[in-house]
């Protein structure tokens, strides 16, 4: 089928998955899920066939982006059960007001309609999309990168085989099976066809769909995340907190790049955090302040302005807080920030004037996420401040409509 044909198969579904009922759409969430452990082995091995494709292509640290193993696979279906648990969006009532005229307006959520995600190297994403879209009304159109076309395969199929057990079309889920750019370029064009884009991937990706795209999109991040370690650091905190958020899964957006430390705590933290990071292979790129107490590279100025993804951390020494969020400010894509410390002045300036999705006090920067933040998945971390920011739920996902009763009014 070809991408024009999808669009076109995507959009006839919408009246259909907007009238679902939230029964129903729980019910087929959890065949769905079911689905995905009775097809692990499939899935898996169309996996093991895109990871062998890859080895030699893409860096080694972004191998973790496309491996699935067991546990992610349970963790997919988990993820679609829990999406299945949170409360229906659609058809709530945001307000309620009575005119003098006695017109009755209702402003009640509904869905977007069609929402068309592209994403690169990572299959979860495809099931994350296709549970959020369902249990939020919506029909999603899915682009996964050429890495992991097999991997995606599979796994629409099985939801494919999840929604056919509840009785309901295939076309709630879609998935692009052609991988050139052409097709990314199809969904970015497709006006009156996609209601929303929702690029999830490397600043190239996001940067060809906010210049290019005709439909509305969401600027997702790019994550170059700072963790600002202040003079009343707790440094057994510090160290746990830089460490997790640089190494725990170093290939994801809401992993630290940049670290700051204020000038009075420099010389007893910066020690004891290359002895940890070393232990792990991480590379240090060093400011002058920095270089002077511990070993690594001298850090260039585009150090601090780069998405790593990789056991790669820039360290910069500063004078204060405001000296940190002047640099957070410079250099940060508005994604996740953090401060350690235990001066709650210190941290109340610090949140007060970063401007990002998520700001941090005394905690990793790894937590932005939807699943973490309660949302079951999500479909992306936004960066913009115009309608959605921050990890995408089910409510970001929705677009709201006035319903007026009246008895004969009027003008």
């Amino acid at each position: 089928m070809t991408t024009a044909e999808l669009l076109r198969l995507a959009a006839s579904a919408k009246p259909g998955a907007a009238a679902l009922a939230a029964e129903r759409k729980n019910c087929l969430l959890h065949f769905m899920a079911d689905a995905l452990l009775a097809q692990s082995g499939r899935i898996l091995a169309a996996n093991a066939a895109d990871m062998a494709a890859a080895r030699g292509v893409i860096a080694p640290v972004m191998l973790d982006r496309l491996a699935l193993t067991h546990q992610r696979i349970e963790a997919m279906a988990n993820g679609l059960r829990a999406v299945a648990a949170l409360p229906d969006p659609i058809g709530q009532t945001l307000e309620e007001t009575q005119r003098p005229n006695g017109l009755l307006l209702r402003k009640v959520r509904v869905p977007m309609g069609v929402i068309a995600t592209i994403y690169e190297s990572r299959p979860n994403v495809t099931a994350d999309a296709a549970a959020l879209c369902l249990k939020s009304g919506n029909v999603c159109v899915l682009r996964g990168g050429k890495d992991a076309i097999r991997s995606n395969t599979a796994i629409v199929d099985a939801l494919h085989a999840g929604l056919e057990r509840g009785g309901a079309p295939r076309g709630l889920v879609n998935l692009v099976q052609d991988t050139d750019r052409g097709s990314s370029v199809e969904l970015m064009e497709a006006r009156g066809l996609v209601d929303l884009l929702i690029p999830r991937g490397g600043k190239g990706l996001i940067r060809a769909c906010m210049e290019n795209a005709k439909v509305p999109c969401i600027e997702t991040g790019t994550g170059i995340c700072h963790i600002y370690v202040d003079a009343a650091a707790d440094m057994k905190k510090a160290l746990s907190i830089v460490d997790n958020a640089k190494t725990s899964r170093p290939s994801v957006c809401n992993a630290a790049e940049v670290c700051l430390v204020h000038k009075a705590a420099a010389e007893e933290f910066l020690p004891l955090l290359a002895e940890r990071l070393a232990k792990k292979k991480v590379e240090l790129r060093l400011c002058p302040r920095a270089a002077a107490l511990i070993p690594g590279k001298p850090a260039m100025p585009q150090d601090f302005d780069t998405e790593f993804l990789d056991y790669i951390l820039a360290i910069k020494v500063v004078d204060s807080v405001d000296e940190a969020v002047r640099h957070i400010a410079a250099h940060s894509t508005g994604h996740s920030e953090a401060i350690v410390t235990e001066d709650k002045a210190a941290a109340d300036r610090f949140c007060g004037a970063v401007d990002s999705a998520a700001v941090y006090v005394n905690a990793s920067t790894r937590f932005t996420d939807g699943g973490e933040f309660g949302l079951g998945c999500e479909m992306g971390i936004s960066t913009q401040k115009l309608g959605a920011r921050g990890p995408m739920g089910l409510v970001e996902l929705t677009s709201y409509k006035y319903i007026i009763q009246g008895d004969g009014q009027i003008r």
